[in-house]
C-alpha cells in the first residue's frame, strides 16, 4: 500500500508539474500559428507578453524557495493550479493585447511563487541519493507525456470547426476554435488541482527541529557566491533557452515548409512526444554515469544542430532538416530531465533544497523574460527561412556557454571531493 501511495504521489507531481504551464506556455508552443491569427498578434507581441511573465516569475522564483522549505507541498501546488486556471477563464474571452500582458504577469506569480521550488523539493524527496536521475527524468518525461497527450487531444478541436477547404477558414472560425481549446485546457487544470490535493499525502511530523535552517540575508548571499551554484544557474539558463526555442518549431514548419495551420500544429504535437522519451531515457542513464556527463553530450547535440540550421547546411532537404530538429529536441529535452538531478551531485543539503532551487531559478529561468521576445524580434511580422537562420545563428551562443558551464561545474565538484 505504501508503494502504491508513493507511485500515486509521483503521478500527481508529474501531471501537476505540467498542468500548471499548459495555459501560459504549452498553448502557445503547440497552437501558436492559430493563436497569432485568432488574437491578431505578431510573434514580437507574443514575446512581449511572455516577457512580462518572465519578470514576475523571476521575482517569484526567489521568494518561492522560502515557502517550499516551510509549507507542505500539496497546499502550495493545489493553490497555484486553481489560481492559474482562473486566469484561463479570462483568456477564453480573447482579451486585448494589453490585457493579455497583464494576464501573463499574473501567471508569472501563480505558476511560480507557491509552486516551482515546492515541486522540485518534493521530487527530490520522492527519490533517494542514488536515483535522482530517474526521479527527475520521470518528472519531466511524465510532464512531457501529459503535455503531449493534452496537445494531441487539443489538436483535433480545429477539425470540428475548420472547413475542409483551408482557404475558407474565417476569423470567426479561428476565434471559436481557440476558445474551445483554451476552455478544454482550463478544465484540465482545475481537475488536476483537485487530484493533486487528494493524491499528495500530508507531510509526516518526523522532521526534527534540528533540520530547520535559519534564513537571513547573509545565508542567502553565501549561497549566491558558491561557484557550483553559479555554474548550475548557467546550465539551466542555457538549457531553458533551448526549451523556449521549441516554441518556434511549429511556426518554422508553416513559414518555411509551407505547412497548413493544421499540419503545423501536428508537427508541434509530434515534437512534444519526444520529450518523455528523451527525459526518462537520459535520466535513467544519468544514475549510472552522472547527470553532468550526459549534460555535456546534450549541449553538444544542440550546438551541432544550431550550426546546421543557422547556416542553412542541407537546407534544400526537408527530411534532413527534420533530422536536425530531432537532434536539437533530444538535446533539449534530455537536459530537462538532467539539470535538477545534479543538485544531488552538488551535495546540496535536503533541508535547504527549496531555497537553493529558488536562487538557481532566478537566473536559470530568465529566458522567460527575453527568449520569446528575442525570437519574436528576430522573426518579425512575416518570417522567411532567412529570419529563422539568423535566429539559430544567434542561438549558438547558448549551447556553447552551457557546455562550458557544465565543464566548470564538474571541476568544482571534483575539487570539493
Amino acid at each position: 500500500m505504501k508503494s502504491k501511495s508513493k507511485a500515486l504521489s509521483m503521478f500527481a507531481l508529474i501531471i501537476a508539474g505540467e498542468a500548471i504551464f499548459l495555459l501560459p506556455f504549452i498553448l502557445i508552443r503547440v497552437f501558436k500559428p492559430i493563436i497569432r491569427e485568432a488574437f491578431i498578434l505578431s510573434d514580437f507581441q507574443i514575446g512581449k507578453a511572455q516577457a512580462v511573465y518572465g519578470v514576475t516569475a523571476m521575482i517569484s522564483y526567489f521568494f518561492g524557495g522560502f515557502f517550499a522549505d516551510k509549507l507542505e507541498a500539496r497546499k502550495l501546488l493545489a493553490t497555484s493550479l486553481v489560481l492559474t486556471a482562473i486566469g484561463g477563464l479570462w483568456m477564453i474571452s480573447i482579451p486585448s493585447y494589453e490585457s493579455l500582458r497583464i494576464l501573463y504577469g499574473f501567471w508569472g506569480v501563480s505558476t511560480i511563487l507557491l509552486f516551482w521550488a515546492a515541486l522540485i523539493k518534493a521530487t527530490r524527496e520522492w527519490g533517494n541519493s542514488h536515483n535522482q536521475g530517474i526521479s527527475f527524468g520521470l518528472l519531466d518525461g511524465g510532464r512531457g507525456a501529459f503535455a503531449a497527450l493534452i496537445a494531441t487531444f487539443g489538436s483535433f478541436i480545429p477539425l470540428l470547426f475548420f472547413p475542409e477547404d483551408a482557404n475558407n477558414i474565417t476569423q470567426e472560425d479561428k476565434v471559436v476554435t481557440m476558445q474551445y481549446i483554451i476552455g478544454f485546457i482550463t478544465l484540465v487544470v482545475f481537475i488536476v488541482a483537485l487530484f493533486t490535493w487528494k493524491a499528495i499525502p500530508k507531510p509526516s511530523n518526523s522532521t526534527s527541529s534540528s533540520e530547520k535552517v535559519h534564513f537571513d540575508a547573509y545565508f542567502v548571499f553565501s549561497l549566491l557566491r558558491k561557484p557550483k551554484i553559479i555554474y548550475h544557474s548557467l546550465i539551466i539558463v542555457c538549457a531553458y533557452a533551448a526549451y523556449k526555442l521549441t516554441g518556434t518549431y511549429a511556426t518554422y514548419a508553416k513559414d518555411v515548409w509551407d505547412y497548413t495551420l493544421q499540419e503545423a500544429s501536428y508537427f508541434g504535437v509530434s515534437i512534444q512526444w519526444m520529450r518523455p522519451i528523451a527525459a526518462v531515457t537520459l535520466g535513467w542513464i544519468a544514475d549510472k554515469y552522472l547527470a553532468s556527463k550526459l549534460s555535456m553530450i546534450s549541449f553538444s547535440l544542440m550546438l551541432t544542430s544550431s550550426v546546421i540550421l543557422g547556416f542553412g547546411l542541407f537546407e534544400q532537404s526537408i527530411a534532413f532538416s527534420m533530422v536536425t530538429f530531432f537532434m536539437m529536441v533530444v538535446g533539449t529535452y534530455s537536459l530537462r530531465g538532467l539539470y535538477f538531478a545534479i543538485i544531488e551531485e552538488a551535495k546540496t543539503p535536503a533541508n535547504i533544497t527549496g531555497t537553493v532551487v529558488g536562487i538557481i531559478s532566478v537566473l536559470g529561468f530568465t529566458p522567460d523574460i527575453f527568449m520569446s521576445l528575442l525570437s519574436g524580434y528576430m522573426l518579425g511580422q512575416d518570417p522567411t527561412i532567412v529570419e529563422y537562420q539568423n535566429l539559430f545563428q544567434l542561438f549558438i551562443i547558448f549551447p556553447l556557454i552551457g557546455l562550458l558551464a557544465t565543464i566548470g561545474f564538474r571541476r568544482v565538484i571534483r575539487k570539493e571531493g
